[in-house]
């Protein structure tokens, strides 16, 4: 009686066939979908830390804030030897204003400590088209933070206080 010889694959026709299940997988697999402007705006207002001021009561409650609030500005005061500024109203601020002049407003405004002005225009403006976008998608809603007290003044509300 003849046996008949079982055909066992070698290894180099084994790692071929891995290899092009691999490959197969690969490029069978949806690519993942880039992010939206409003995803990349929303991300960036998190990590770049505008909501530590421009949202009320943020860092207090370790960010667990609702969105519908975020970016609408706060009443506590930083004060120091420039006076005392106030987080602004983002979402109002950028209701008025089109792509372009957040643009310019962006890379040329004057702010006053404790704002981190050289964060921002250190963005580039892909980064500050996805903040306006983001910003604009949750509708203008809050009130106009107080205006600026000059050196000299005692501000009406809480304050932090720099030396």
């Amino acid at each position: 009686m003849m046996m008949k010889k079982k055909h066992m694959p070698s290894f180099a026709a084994l790692l071929l066939v891995s290899a092009c299940t691999v490959a197969l997988a690969e490029t069978a697999a949806p690519a993942k979908a880039p992010w939206s402007q409003l995803q990349r705006g929303r991300y960036l207002v998190q990590i770049a830390g505008c909501n530590d001021c421009h949202t009320p009561n943020y860092v207090q409650q370790n960010g667990k804030v609702h969105e519908k609030l975020w970016l609408t500005g706060d009443a506590l005061g930083w004060s120091g030897p420039w006076g005392t500024t106030y987080p602004t109203n983002l979402r109002l601020l950028l209701a008025g204003m089109n792509e372009q002049q957040w643009l310019t407003h962006a890379r040329h405004m004057e702010p006053r400590p404790p704002m981190p002005w050289f964060n921002v225009r250190a963005m580039t403006d892909a980064d500050l088209k996805a903040i306006y976008a983001y910003t604009r998608s949750l509708g203008a809603a809050g009130a106009a933070a107080p205006a600026y007290v000059p050196p000299g003044t005692k501000a009406a509300g809480p304050v932090v206080q720099f030396p």
